[in-house]
């Protein structure tokens, strides 16, 4: 079936246009307090956790009347990180869990995910069911069998523990000075307390979030304010999370960045020199070759699936891995949470510059990166790039110049109105002229099919 509203990660949109609006949080919150609780054993309960935007108070109050009207009650836990949500489903024995955010998006975006009682995100068939019911009538239950709603005090301190607990017993970051980028989102509270608590020296920036200034010019997709801060303290690294807490970008102690890529290489490494091995690491379309090289050479196995975290525990599962993830940042550790987890991840990659005494520019220099370049060509309106044979012939012709030494890969995004055109290959200049020329043919199409 083709859907109507799920993305590759939930329910995302411009608030105020269908379907991101008060009306359809409503209506969503019934449809989907019905389809996901149905099999509760005892009370039906649901999470509500959201990031800062300010229009998280409406789409709040809309889906908790919509969960109760269905009979359901509703835990609210204030702004929260996305991974905090999916570790609370589960300890809280709820039926599911929701978040309300639209990620490293702008304030104007909002949206929704899910998590099953298992800390999952939602199967197909499950998201299905609750379109299916978005298109019936509202029921509201009679007074007897409505659900009721109480607030969670003591969220933020359980999720601070269980980042801590994903560490040895002991383990300390004294003697580190971190500079923390909160992105004025779900992070801005327990991220702080995390660090600190551990023993690092921090200093924290994006931490004063005021419901608009979400990802506005910090956080892991702006990070030019967090390394001329790592450079100005002097510090060791710095730490950028992204609005919802589910992704994390690392700043070495020169400025440099170190990506989902690098990250996902020093985590590996680490497994397979101090924890007893890593027995295979999942990446996507996207993840840069020189991981894949750099695994091999550490008799990893490595495999790539469609871009989303949803692929890629799809593939871990299926392996029986515990690590993967994506170069923006999304990290997943599934032996330590069920969903990639931005504070947990990053506690990882610093466990393993302690366990090895080297600087995380020194751990990263294990992996060579192949130059990559990414445009982001904005759509006006959808057009099939699969089936545009100017477009296909462009990618053949970039092909034949990287000569079977590069990439070429043009995608859809599944949380925005783009595409992705992203090239990859050995000569950095060649990589560049073709990423532009092929992006400025996308061009050409988009503004053909608008006419």
């Amino acid at each position: 079936m083709t859907r109507k509203y799920f993305g590759t990660d939930g329910i995302r949109g411009r608030v105020g246009e269908a379907p991101i609006t008060a009306d359809f949080f409503l209506k969503l919150g019934w449809a989907a307090g019905t389809v996901l609780t149905r099999n509760a054993v005892g009370k039906k309960r649901v999470l509500i956790g959201k990031d800062t935007r300010v229009s998280g108070y409406m789409f709040e109050s809309a889906l908790e009347a919509g969960l109760i009207a269905a009979g359901v009650d509703v835990d609210m836990l204030g702004p929260m990180p996305t991974p905090a949500i999916a570790y609370l489903t589960r300890t809280f024995r709820a039926a599911a869990g929701i978040v309300i955010s639209a990620s490293h998006n702008p304030v104007e975006d909002n949206g929704i995910k899910f998590f099953a009682a298992d800390g999952y995100k939602l199967p197909d068939d499950v998201e299905l069911e609750i379109e299916a019911l978005l298109d019936q009538t509202l029921i509201t239950n009679g007074s007897n069998h409505l659900g009721k709603a109480r607030r969670i005090s003591d969220a933020a301190g359980r999720y601070v523990e269980f980042c801590k607990g994903s560490l040895p017993s002991g383990f300390s970051l004294s003697g580190m000075k971190v500079v923390l980028d909160c992105a004025n989102g779900a992070t801005y509270d327990v991220a702080p307390k995390v660090f600190k608590e551990l023993g690092a020296l921090t200093t924290t920036m994006g931490n004063q979030p005021n419901g608009f200034n979400i990802n506005d010019q910090c956080g892991s997709t702006h990070t030019a304010a967090l390394a001329a801060a790592v450079l100005d303290e002097q510090a060791d690294l710095g730490i950028a999370f992204d609005g919802d807490g589910d992704r994390v970008l690392f700043i070495d102690s020169q400025g440099d960045l170190v990506d989902g890529d690098e990250l996902l290489f020093i985590i590996a490494q680490h497994r397979q020199s101090y924890q007893g091995g890593c027995n295979g690491v999942a990446g996507t379309q996207m993840s840069n070759l020189g991981l894949e090289l750099a695994l091999a050479e550490l008799q990893i196995p490595f495999t790539r699936t469609k871009v989303g975290d949803r692929y890629v525990v799809e593939a871990m599962k299926e392996n029986n891995w515990h690590l993967g993830g994506e170069s923006s940042g999304h990290v997943l550790c599934s032996d330590l949470n069920t969903t990639g987890d931005g504070i947990v991840s990053a506690l990882q990659v610093l466990r393993a510059i302690m366990d090895s005494g080297k600087s995380l520019r020194e751990l990263k220099s294990g992996m060579s990166k192949l130059p990559q370049l990414m445009i982001n060509v904005r759509l006006a309106k959808k057009i099939d790039i699969s089936s545009d044979d100017v477009i296909n012939r462009a990618i053949a012709d970039a092909e034949a110049k990287l000569a079977g030494r590069g990439r070429v890969l043009l995608r859809p995004s599944g949380t925005e109105p783009l595409i992705r055109v992203m090239v990859e290959g050995e000569d950095r200049a060649l990589v560049e002229q073709l990423a532009v020329a092929i992006a400025e043919t996308v061009k050409q199409r988009v503004e053909t099919a608008k006419s």
